[in-house]
């Protein structure tokens, strides 16, 4: 058998070597775009959690009535709360997302320290805490095998202290 017998047997290898490279790597190459993106989201709620409790401080007013404990917040209710919930609302806008859309639970308290968890004692406080289950509800088509290495859940919460 001369080299043009070599030539044809081995014209094959180059995409079969193409192939076991090109799968693990195109692997690798989206796991890094799928795990990018949760942290991108993943800011998102960490600031809209801190928009949430910045928003609040200007709409509230202590002579308001006793804020919901859950939403939906409204203004007639509790100012502060739906503030907070409008604020949020604006920080993830980019993702479709409110609170109590989409899988995105928000819980905003606003008082005094049993009320609200972190807030010094004698003192008054709002809270926003952002819930999202990103291992459900991954925003991005999940490959296999990468469940494992995204958070079950993505958790923010911001405190600020009114009085």
């Amino acid at each position: 058998m001369g080299s043009a017998g070599r030539r044809r047997t081995s014209r094959g290898a180059a995409a079969v070597e193409f192939a076991l490279v090109m799968v693990p790597m195109l692997y690798l190459v989206f796991g890094a775009i799928g795990y990018g993106y949760m942290f991108s989201f993943r800011q998102a709620l960490s600031q809209s959690a801190a928009e949430g409790a910045r928003g609040a401080v200007g709409a509230y007013n202590p002579t308001d009535g006793t804020c919901a404990a859950t939403g939906p917040y409204t203004a007639t209710t509790c100012p502060a709360q739906a503030a907070a919930a409008t604020a949020v609302a604006n920080a993830v806008n980019t993702y479709g997302m409110t609170c109590g859309t989409k899988y995105l639970t928000c819980t905003i308290r606003v008082g005094a320290t049993p009320t609200v968890t972190g807030c010094a004692t004698g003192h008054t406080c709002i809270s926003v805490t952002v819930t999202y289950p990103y291992r459900a509800h991954s925003l991005l088509p999940s490959l296999p095998g990468y469940g494992f290495v995204l958070p079950q859940d993505l958790t923010f919460t911001s405190v600020v202290q009114l009085t």
